[in-house]
């Protein structure tokens, strides 16, 4: 078994390459080539943690595995980050494990990814400015993706934590791009070509009145039960696009117009990866305005995990152990 450490993902997997390979795993999805197990996700009932498990398999690479993992809100006092995983890889003609790789650096990346290929598929040719909602570590790999697939000149940003919005503030400017920090979302949404939502909200942070016609949102922050940060109303007006469509009305953005009776299953336009596969339609005018609820699949997960590995072993990186 080949273990790959979280220093050596980070070096192994740019971002660049972790969209390729997650755009790839779109269109098998909807090729039906791959597919996504049921999700497990439950309140561990200590230090308030969170705790998910996300299996898959891909018959065309072929790929198998899970990542475990989730999110633990009292990490940062202790020096770790709050949102702890691990992927494991079997062979998939033995069931055999053959890799384990650190997953909080990939699992950022690959979330990063799934928005940005959204945005490519799905926001205008010529969007030019990004309001993001939500400053955490997760809004530095949303902004390095989005400009991977477009021509973004300005930033528009919230967060409750000032500290945290100087902090983003100084990597815009530092990437040479335009910075203004919002004194509220509504002020980041009444001006974005592309909107992301990346928070923990478990209540509506984006009025549907606020949204320009034209707009192309992708939901990355609900992928669990309660979770929220649009208005039900908004999402029920949009073009909607999931990942997964299951996953996107239990745990993801959609729960709640889905819950309240807005949206039905057939609400959905299509997922990301039919719309990559061209079994689909993607946007259909210029005034519309799309939304991605992106949930996280395993099939990220693993893609991203598998890159690493074929990395390393291009590169002599990680370390073999007997299992």
């Amino acid at each position: 078994m080949i273990v790959i450490s979280e220093q050596e993902a980070r070096a192994l997997v740019s971002v660049e390459d972790a969209i390729d390979a997650v755009e790839k795993s779109f269109g098998a999805m909807a090729r039906g080539q791959a597919r996504n197990y049921p999700v497990v996700r439950e309140q561990v009932g200590l230090r308030d943690a969170v705790f998910g498990v996300k299996t898959g398999c891909d018959t065309g690479v072929p790929l198998l595995g899970l990542k475990a993992g989730g999110y633990w809100p009292h990490n940062l006092a202790q020096g770790l980050g709050n949102h702890q995983s691990s992927t494991l890889l079997f062979d998939p003609e033995t069931g055999r494990a053959s890799a384990l790789v650190s997953a909080n650096y990939l699992t950022g990346v690959r979330t990063g990814a799934a928005s940005a290929i959204a945005t490519k598929h799905l926001s205008r040719p010529d969007s030019s400015v990004l309001g993001i909602i939500g400053t955490g570590v997760q809004a530095q790999y949303q902004l390095r993706a989005t400009l991977a697939v477009r021509p973004i000149r300005k930033v528009v940003a919230w967060n409750p934590s000032a500290d945290k919005l100087a902090t983003f503030g100084g990597l815009v400017r530092e990437l040479g791009l335009e910075f203004v920090a919002a004194s509220d979302c509504r002020a980041v949404a009444a001006v974005a070509d592309i909107l992301v939502t990346v928070t923990p909200s478990k209540r509506a942070l984006v009025d549907k009145s606020w949204v320009r016609p034209g707009t192309h949102i992708s939901a990355m922050g609900a992928d669990t039960r309660g979770k929220q940060e649009l208005d039900p109303l908004l999402v029920a007006a949009a073009a909607l696009f999931v990942d997964e469509a299951a996953q996107a009305i239990s745990i993801g953005e959609c729960q709640h117009a889905y819950g309240n009776g807005l949206i039905t299953g057939d609400s959905f336009r299509g997922s990301i990866g039919e719309v990559i596969a061209g079994l689909c339609d993607g946007r259909r005018t210029a005034q519309e305005i799309t939304l991605f609820d992106g949930t996280g699949v395993a099939l990220q997960d693993l893609v991203v995990a598998d890159l690493a590995v074929r990395m390393a072993a291009l590169k002599k990186a990680g370390s073999v152990v007997d299992y």
